[in-house]
């Protein structure tokens, strides 16, 4: 089979001819259509993850075709149009992954390739809405989003929200999520123009977070603090939340990419009487959960840009610019 392969740190992607994976017991054989884009997939091409493993291929998101089953897999499973799970080994906690987790696409072979073997039991039916490279455009970010909003952040209805940085691939499956919800969604980005195309997905508004007092400024326009806050970024920055935040607001974060959090005011914390909670990817159970929202909601996950598979090291450098609103996508050919 064709694959992306990824020879060492701070080399490109290759498409390379390498052995087609067999599925083993109680695995199925899944003959892909679109896998897409994570910025894990760029730390790890940089050297900034743990456990680099090379030759490697790369990718968590994919869907496609189940075309082989392994020893003990259910018959009905040939034939099925599918989106994978990415997360393994979660463990028997719900709250915590356990030490053994880990994500499609290292240790194990990924998604850019036309082939993945994976367990049976991470393979879901691909909502009949959405079409393959929309289906692999949810799965990683889905699960991140959906745990992050409502299994951690406990969304209910009616609540004002806050989507930090919105334009990468979670960040906007969390806004949309939060609409479908009954929400009262805004957001802050860099990007005038990302800010525009969240509105057009059902944001009430937002602010750039480049100006000084944006979140006087966005507690003001939204009428009143935020009850649920939603980041990625962390870093220096990450004390303007408090400010947002109404009292009792819960503010969730998934990711790190400015760096370490300093300078948290504690009273502005145990004043407001305000949660600060951390989430990376989920269960099982959560992605059953989130598959079954993006059905019953008829979500779309949002798509910037398609590349063929030969393209995937320019796809590489597109998910590295961020300039991106939405997943990134690879093609794979029938």
């Amino acid at each position: 089979m064709q694959a992306l392969q990824l020879n060492g740190i701070n080399q490109p992607l290759v498409l390379t001819e390498v052995p087609t994976p067999a599925p083993g017991p109680g695995e199925v054989l899944v003959r892909l259509r679109a896998a897409a884009l994570n910025h894990r997939d760029v730390w790890i091409q940089k050297g900034q993850y743990a456990g680099l493993k090379f030759p490697c291929i790369l990718g968590s998101d994919g869907a496609g075709v189940v075309a082989a089953l392994g020893e003990g897999v259910a018959a009905d499973l040939l034939g099925q149009a599918v989106l994978i799970n990415p997360g393994q080994n979660w463990g028997d906690n719900p709250h915590a992954q356990a030490k053994s987790f880990t994500i499609l696409g290292l240790p194990h072979q990924g998604t850019f390739a036309e082939y993945v073997a994976v367990p049976a039991e991470k393979v879901h039916a691909l909502p009949t809405h959405l079409g393959f490279e929309q289906a692999a455009a949810l799965p990683l970010g889905g699960l991140t989003a959906y745990r992050a909003v409502f299994t951690r952040a406990g969304l209910r209805a009616g609540e004002r929200v806050l989507i930090t940085g919105v334009g990468g691939g979670v960040a906007i499956l969390a806004l949309q999520m939060a609409v479908a919800a009954g929400a009262e969604v805004w957001v802050t980005s860099g990007s005038p123009e990302k800010i525009t195309r969240a509105v057009a997905l059902g944001a009430r508004g937002g602010v750039s977070y480049k100006d000084e007092n944006w979140p006087a400024d966005l507690v003001r326009q939204a009428g009143g603090a935020f009850d649920v806050l939603v980041d990625s970024a962390a870093g220096p920055g990450f004390g303007a939340l408090l400010d947002a935040a109404a009292p009792g607001g819960r503010i969730m974060f998934y990711g790190g990419t400015l760096g370490a959090i300093s300078q948290l005011p504690p009273a502005k914390i145990f004043w407001k009487q305000l949660s600060i909670l951390g989430s990376t990817m989920g269960t099982d159970d959560d992605f059953a959960a989130m598959v079954r929202f993006v059905a019953e909601h008829k979500l779309v996950p949002m798509v910037d840009q398609v590349f063929g598979l030969a393209e995937g090291e320019q796809a590489m450098r597109r998910m590295d610019e961020g300039h991106q609103f939405g997943k990134i996508v690879l093609r794979i050919p029938e």
